[in-house]
């Protein structure tokens, strides 16, 4: 009897070929959020034959040089970081975008960088009442008081 092998991808569940193709038909640019134990990092693609291309990203990290204090994983964060990487994908001509969780959970987080690219000015089909609060995106519930406005706005003025 011969042995089929299972696709590596597939094997470690790192892609849900399923769920990848029926969004790669719909030919829609898409949004990823990787969040791992320090940082948010979000990426708005563009699928293509030889492979999917990033159109804009956006890593927790540059919150720093915008005046960021505290985790650069928490709610807040990742909204800011979605609204970054959102700001990006307007300047380099993208108006709308699906997002692709692959074999990931959609989390909070997750929702909070999403929100934040919908709130940057792309057009996203999601449903207002799967977004954490306002209170989380502000971060109302942490220690650490960080003023979002006025992060948002030296996001806007650096990315036009």
């Amino acid at each position: 009897m011969a042995y089929s092998v299972i696709l590596r991808r597939l094997r470690e569940e790192k892609t849900n070929y399923k769920k990848r193709k029926l969004m790669l038909m719909g030919r829609a640019d898409f949004i990823t959020v990787q969040t791992s134990n320090e940082n948010v990092l979000v990426q708005i693609h563009k699928p293509e034959f030889t492979g999917d291309k990033v159109v804009a990203s956006a890593h927790s990290r540059f919150l720093i040089a915008k005046g960021w204090k505290g985790s650069r994983k928490n709610v807040p964060a990742a909204y800011l970081t979605g609204y970054l990487a959102g700001k990006k994908a307007l300047s380099s001509g993208t108006k709308e975008a699906i997002l692709y969780s692959g074999t990931r959970k959609y989390t909070q987080r997750m929702a909070a960088a999403l929100k934040g690219v919908i709130d940057a000015g792309l057009e996203i089909p999601a449903s207002e009442e799967t977004f954490p609060d306002a209170t989380r995106i502000n971060g109302d519930h942490l220690k650490i008081k960080n003023d979002i406005a006025k992060i948002k706005s030296a996001i806007d003025s650096e990315v036009k």
